[in-house]
């Protein structure tokens, strides 16, 4: 029997992610939105694409949260999208509602779930569903840091002229205007970037990396990003119910390393079937560890705002 993946929120992360799933025929899907008839006709359309990609995944579109019963992950896309001119931090309270309520009523019938938080302000938002789930930290995670890395790997394979598939890139904190990307252990072909390319461009690109986000934001005018977001929700999502072990960026509950305690940020993590099966805590300089800290303590703000 297939494992059961359940996307709350139909919206175009939602269903790109759903997409890439019934594509990749590994999974079973259950595609959720509170708006009716959206996610039953996209989950037709999807299922009526599988024939064409050899896929035996089945899709379901539902408004019904008994419907998700018995799920093996969930993942939370629902939310507001930003706006131009706003940052990932405006949504706080208005996602905050929304995804206290969806985890709620999606661990009602799958207690066993991991889930994966996708909604923005990305950390926070794990830190609500880690509290309204009650399930341990293993089991809820934010995805940030693969999206964050994936554009780092796009702009360097750009700067440099190669593939992007050569290209292994590293970026930590929160997933905010603060994100740490980690030039030092950012490599093509293990070589790392900072013996290819003069300072000044990697600064460059690194600037162009915590930006990434409101970049499309300001082309697209009207929603955000959710091509490569639903392609970094779905290597998590397949790292866990594969049982991969990959080592994957990913917000994480931190209980110490770091020096941070008992909030979400993004560190290399191992994922397989259990979640975060361990989280791995690289010997950081001076100022990776200075700029990792005030990453983490902008999260933590946040989080003191919503009093979780």
């Amino acid at each position: 029997m297939k494992k059961k993946v359940s996307v709350i929120g139909a919206g175009n992360v939602g269903a790109s992610l759903a997409q890439m799933l019934v594509y990749s025929g590994f999974c079973d899907v259950v595609l959720f939105d509170i708006m009716e008839g959206v996610p039953q006709g996209k989950a037709l359309d999807l299922s009526e694409a599988c024939p064409l990609w050899d896929s035996s995944s089945a899709i379901e579109g539902t408004n019904d949260f008994r419907r998700t019963q018995g799920s093996d992950v969930i993942v939370v896309t629902a939310g507001f999208p930003r706006k131009p001119g706003m940052s990932r931090d405006d949504l706080l309270f208005a996602n905050a509602g929304v995804v206290s309520d969806v985890v709620k009523r999606s661990i009602e019938f799958s207690s066993g779930a991991i889930i994966i938080v996708v909604t923005n302000p990305m950390d926070a938002m794990a830190q609500v569903g880690l509290k309204v789930s009650g399930l341990p930290p293993s089991k809820v995670l934010g995805m940030g840091g693969i999206l964050d890395s994936a554009r780092f790997r796009t702009f360097i394979a750009w700067e440099l002229g190669v593939s992007p598939e050569d290209v292994e890139a590293l970026v930590m904190g929160g997933h905010g205007d603060l994100m740490v990307p980690m030039p030092r252990f950012t490599t093509v072909k293990g070589i790392s970037i900072t013996e290819l390319m003069a300072e000044d461009r990697i600064n460059a690109l690194v600037q162009r990396t915590r930006q990434g986000g409101a970049e499309i934001v300001a082309l697209l005018k009207q929603g955000s990003a959710y091509y490569a977001p639903a392609a970094a929700t779905f290597q998590m999502v397949k790292a866990i119910v594969l049982d991969e072990k990959r080592m994957l960026p990913c917000a994480a509950f931190l209980k110490g390393p770091y020096g941070v305690e008992g909030y979400y940020s993004g560190v290399p993590v191992i994922l397989g079937k259990d979640g975060v099966e361990k989280i791995v805590e690289l010997k950081l300089n001076k100022q990776e560890s200075e700029d990792f800290r005030n990453s983490a303590d902008t999260v933590k703000s946040l989080v003191e705002k919503l009093n979780y």
